[in-house]
């Protein structure tokens, strides 16, 4: 993956488009304390200015709205999938906001899929199968925003991206 940030490319439009280049989305439990780590270890020696929640969430503010903000200002955004991102609604809630962003704003996205094979993802099968069930039942008042997170993981899912195993 090449990823160049704004400034070292010398398209200054960017710089003042995108405050960051990178936003990671990944479930933290799951992925933090190696993958995503290394990962955001990596970009950020390459110069790459990365949004990653532990690092840029300023306390007292509310989590979701600064996040759905880093997601608007991020020029691309990678996608860790991994066994149990469909668990966590603040994960769904990343990945439809990164869907609405790559459709309206050119966003370009990149799917990661550590320890999940990406047809699981796609077909909502296996884990995630069991987390729409949990979340069919616990969002049954607002069933469109489920079927907004399915239909944005089988868009992502869809795109060319990474099979990173962890077996």
């Amino acid at each position: 993956m090449s990823i160049q940030t704004a400034s070292s490319s010398g398209n200054h439009i960017c710089s003042s488009r995108w405050k960051y280049d990178v936003f990671i989305s990944f479930r933290g439990e799951d992925t933090r304390k190696n993958f995503t780590d290394h990962l955001y270890a990596a970009l950020t020696r390459e110069g790459v200015n990365v949004f990653r929640d532990a690092e840029e969430l300023d306390r007292g503010k509310l989590i979701s709205l600064e996040l759905l903000r880093a997601i608007e200002e991020s020029r691309f955004s990678i996608i860790v999938f991994s066994r149990d991102y469909a668990n966590s609604s603040w994960c769904l809630d990343e990945i439809a906001k990164i869907v609405e962003c790559k459709n309206t704003m050119g966003q370009n996205v990149f799917p990661i899929f550590y320890d999940v094979d990406p047809s699981t993802v796609r077909k909502q099968t296996g884990t995630f199968e069991e987390a729409f069930a949990k979340h069919e039942e616990t969002f049954k008042e607002n069933k469109q925003n489920v079927q907004i997170w399915r239909n944005a993981l089988k868009e992502v899912a869809d795109l060319s991206g990474w099979d990173a195993e962890n077996r």
